[in-house]
């Protein structure tokens, strides 16, 4: 094979060889070169994917499955100012990438941002084939980049919670300046009261096969979701009431430790009391 090349100086989409010469479904490679050159805003849902392609429902579905779980794209179910619940996509050219942009709820344009190099997150909509039309959402998402904290300031709680993540995935292994940089985000969580076994489980849930990034930038990806709604209590709102322990006496026989609402004698002294009497 030989290439001829030419020089493109626009209408063209640049993508990794990761994802070029990913093995596996043609399907897969085509539907995420197509999502890569559309414009921020459009919509990639499965109706509109099929209307571009000659493949069916199931295969596009798959095909989007298959690059959700390799880390290529991101489903989010979000709330609007105004209250609605949208559905949001971004697809990332290097899995683990953080998304550059904020979101517009006033829709009014706003000047350009420069892009990091090889992290570049394309945010488009996209709906299940199932879904109303109004969970579209044409305006990207951005999220601001934090300014790293030293170690020592760090959240020991948060830290905790991170450096135990290789303990259910040994390839979750992070250096104190990443632990220390993630940890502002597990803070948050946790103090909107999700336990540390919750963000275990969102963090380490369907991981990829193969990381093609630093286990850090999956997590800063995985992080700047919405923390998980807590489980609605059922019943009365007011914390229950823990019972009184009953305190420690000595027996007023033989000096033995025990617990009673009063003073007096252990189970084996009134035993041998009655005994005695009935002797």
């Amino acid at each position: 094979m030989i290439h001829v090349r030419t020089r493109l100086t626009a209408d063209f989409t640049v993508i990794s060889n990761a994802l070029a010469q990913r093995r596996g479904s043609a399907v897969t490679v085509g539907v995420a070169a197509y999502i890569s050159s559309l414009p921020d805003g459009s919509s990639v849902t499965i109706t509109a994917l099929c209307e571009h392609f000659s493949e069916g429902e199931i295969l596009i579905s798959r095909a989007l499955r298959e690059l959700e779980a390799a880390g290529y794209l991101e489903r989010r179910r979000e709330r609007t100012p105004s209250g609605q619940v949208r559905t949001r996509t971004y697809f990332y050219d290097v899995p683990g990438g953080a998304p550059d942009l904020d979101p517009d709820p006033d829709g009014s344009p706003e000047p350009p941002k420069p892009r990091r190099p090889r992290k570049q997150a394309a945010a488009a909509a996209i709906t299940p084939a199932s879904a109303p039309a109004e969970e579209t959402v044409a305006a990207p998402l951005h999220a601001e980049a934090e300014a790293p904290i030293p170690p020592a300031e760090a959240d020991p709680r948060a830290i905790a919670v991170l450096a135990a993540l290789r303990r259910v995935d040994p390839r979750l292994v992070l250096s104190t300046q990443e632990a220390a940089r993630l940890a502002p985000a597990v803070t948050r969580w946790l103090a909107a009261g999700l336990l540390p076994t919750h963000i275990t489980d969102h963090l380490t849930a369907r991981l990829p096969d193969h990381f093609l990034t630093r286990p850090a930038g999956i997590l800063a990806y995985r992080l700047k979701e919405t923390p998980l709604a807590l489980p609605t209590l059922v019943g009365s709102a007011e914390p229950p009431v823990r019972p009184a322990v009953v305190p420690m006496r000595n027996c007023d026989g033989c000096d033995r430790g025990i617990r009673a609402a009063e003073p007096g004698r252990c189970r084996d002294c009134r035993s041998r009391d009655q005994l005695r009497a009935a002797g």
